[in-house]
């Protein structure tokens, strides 16, 4: 992905990317994901094949983009009054959205338009932020909390794992396992 994409733009680049994005968003919604072109993008975006070229290098890093906007979660995650509430609840819906039909195709288009992998980045920033705001909430009712590599590294790292490779194989059961082995590994004492 070209620098220019992974920068916040303001003005018009913002408005280019935002009439591109949903430009993308809508033609694959009308024609499927088989028929989208960069001339047709460009022309339902209202700006020129070069705009797009040169802002993205091509279709592929284009859908990348598209991605990774697609995968920023919408919301806070909620508040089930506990950690682990708070975390089976947020493994379960994280499962459920990354393993949908459309949540594995954002992420393979996330990573395949993605050479440099600033987008994958991005995209586990997205659940680092998320997993932050759950501990700090935790933190504030006097819970102790992992932090948050450990809970990307026994949380997310499996469930992605599974999603991509053994879908077939998420459950609730199994976010669970998750939550309760990130959360009895914050509890163990430190080993010596």
């Amino acid at each position: 992905m070209s620098a220019r994409a992974t920068t916040r733009p303001g003005g018009r680049s913002a408005r280019v990317q935002q009439s591109v994005h949903q430009a993308v968003r809508e033609l694959e919604a009308e024609l499927g994901r088989d028929a989208l072109t960069v001339p047709l993008i460009a022309a339902r975006a209202g700006v020129t094949p070069s705009t797009v070229y040169r802002r993205w290098g091509d279709l592929r890093e284009l859908l990348s983009d598209v991605a990774v906007e697609r995968l920023r979660p919408d919301a806070p995650p909620a508040d089930h009054g506990s950690l682990q509430a708070d975390l089976a609840a947020w493994a379960v819906q994280f499962a459920e959205e990354m393993s949908s039909a459309a949540g594995r195709t954002y992420v393979r288009d996330a990573l395949l338009g993605d050479p440099e992998q600033g987008n994958a980045a991005r995209c586990s920033d997205y659940a680092a932020e998320q997993l932050k705001a759950i501990g700090v909430r935790a933190a504030g009712r006097g819970e102790a909390v992992p932090d948050v590599e450990t809970l990307l590294d026994v949380i997310v790292s499996p469930l992605m794992y599974r999603i991509l490779f053994r879908p077939s194989d998420l459950s609730a059961v199994y976010t669970d396992r998750l939550v309760v082995a990130v959360l009895g590994r914050a509890a163990a004492p430190p080993s010596a």
